[in-house]
């Protein structure tokens, strides 16, 4: 038995026309423009000939042949031709064009094989670095009417990343083991579900978001609703069998949208906006967690973007399918939100009696102690970490007197912070030099991190 996909379309179709596929053909040297949508071309009229006829005299009022535009003007207009929004004759002075500018040709071929990138109904196996160049290629040209704040950027991109990956996979894979793993309370904890059941769990999850920003609640009128991000994963888990495994796919979609339209309507400075520590559903999940005081929501976004890519990264390692990092830029803004963290986590396992590094109490105005985290890659930078404070500053001079140095990879660094390897793992992946006991401390805070 198959299982549907939201607009219909069996999970697993790829176009047998498309690229690789068996009806494959070498493309021309001139593109053809893609048809819009709902659109059906009409074949030319044949006239029969009328022997004995004189030839028809020029009919008078026949529109004005198509202005010739330079160079420049058909550059400027290839992206929105190859995504059909050009007016007729727009796309005429084009076409006309590009049989003559093997250069702008070029070009165009390009254009019109990574905007399919933007259809939702492809497969995953492109560049996944077209879709941002595409984007950003057409609002260079077309400003958004509503853009998206940065904040909110990777989790747009991690959403549609995960979209493509489940677009991709058959109906049986969607039953396929997967277990999830995180650290708490000093211990590991694991949960076995399927690849529907991480998209139950993030559809349960990223309604805490969804609901702070006004938007509807999937879990709104249950008991669970009021719970934290495990209770509300686990009422959505109830109910599997009898929804089917794919039964999310749909609402976790279209919610996501609609998480990244608040995000362009609400537009803004990073931190600008702030919304309730509880109102999120996990106090102890970013810096203050006493649960009291207000969560910048661009960190929340963050947060959401970090368990998008990590839960889409266990969904393609159970169906055997290879899924790459977040772009740079957006790995970076992850990075840079779990070290951000780490003083948070330190101070917690602290008070639970799990640290290895005692508390000092420093007079006000004079720094602490302090650990270099130097995180590596594309994705990296370096961080200093208060040891003895949650929400202490680091000064210059803190900084250079750091007690310990950890230099550590920017995906094992995230892989830590998300539970998907040990603290000793970790540590035979990293540089490690200086103070023990907060090498330990702070490696075990970045596991503490880690959420179901």
């Amino acid at each position: 038995m198959t299982v549907p996909h939201p607009d219909g379309r069996e999970p697993g179709d790829r176009d047998p026309g498309g690229p690789g596929g068996a009806g494959a053909a070498e493309p021309s040297r001139v593109p053809r423009q893609r048809e819009a949508p709902g659109t059906v071309p009409l074949p030319a009229p044949e006239l029969p000939e009328l022997p004995g006829l004189p030839e028809p005299a020029e009919p008078a009022g026949l529109p004005p042949a198509p202005r010739e535009r330079s160079h420049q003007d058909v550059m400027s207009l290839l992206g929105a031709w190859a995504l059909a929004a050009c007016s007729p004759e727009e796309a005429e002075s084009v076409e006309a064009h590009l049989n003559d500018c093997a250069a702008c040709a070029d070009e165009a071929l390009r254009l019109c094989n990574a905007a399919t990138l933007l259809e939702p109904q492809r497969s995953l196996d492109l560049d996944p670095h077209l879709r941002p160049r595409v984007l950003e290629g057409c609002l260079a040209r077309r400003p958004a009417a509503l853009p998206v704040p940065s904040w909110a950027e990777p989790y747009d991109a991690e959403a549609a990343r995960l979209d493509a990956l489940l677009n991709d996979i058959n109906a049986e894979e969607w039953r396929a083991p997967v277990t999830l793993r995180w650290y708490a309370g000093g211990d590991w904890e694991r949960r076995s579900t399927t690849v529907g059941g991480v998209l139950d769990h993030l559809l349960a999850v990223d309604g805490l978001l969804a609901r702070t920003v006004g938007l509807r609640d999937p879990l709104d009128g249950q008991p669970a609703g009021d719970g934290g991000p495990m209770e509300r994963t686990l009422a959505r888990w109830a109910g599997e069998d009898e929804k089917g495994a794919w039964n999310a796919w749909a609402p976790w979609r279209e919610q996501s949208r609609a998480l990244v339209r608040a995000a362009a309507r609400t537009g803004g400075r990073v931190g600008e906006r702030t919304i309730p520590h509880h109102r999120y559903g996990d106090p102890g999940l970013f810096l203050g967690g006493d649960g009291r005081g207000e969560l910048a929501l661009s960190d929340a976004y963050l947060g959401r973007a970090f368990a998008c890519w990590v839960h889409a990264d266990d969904i393609a390692q159970a169906v055997d399918y290879p899924y790459d990092p977040p772009l740079a830029a957006h790995l970076r803004l992850l990075v840079d939100l779990t070290a951000r963290r780490l003083p948070g986590s330190i101070a917690g396992r602290r008070r639970a009696g799990l640290a290895n590094l005692a508390g000092r109490l420093t007079p006000a105005g004079k720094p602490g102690r302090t650990l270099h985290l130097e995180v590596e890659g594309a994705g990296g930078g370096d961080f200093y970490i208060s040891l003895d404070s949650a929400t202490a500053t680091v000064s210059r001079a803190a900084a250079r007197r750091a007690v310990a140095h950890v230099a550590l990879d920017d995906v094992l660094f995230c892989q830590l912070a998300s539970g998907r390897i040990t603290p000793e793992e970790a540590a035979e992946g990293a540089g490690v030099e200086g103070d023990t006991d907060a090498v330990h401390d702070v490696l075990f805070a970045a596991a503490d991190l880690s959420r179901l």
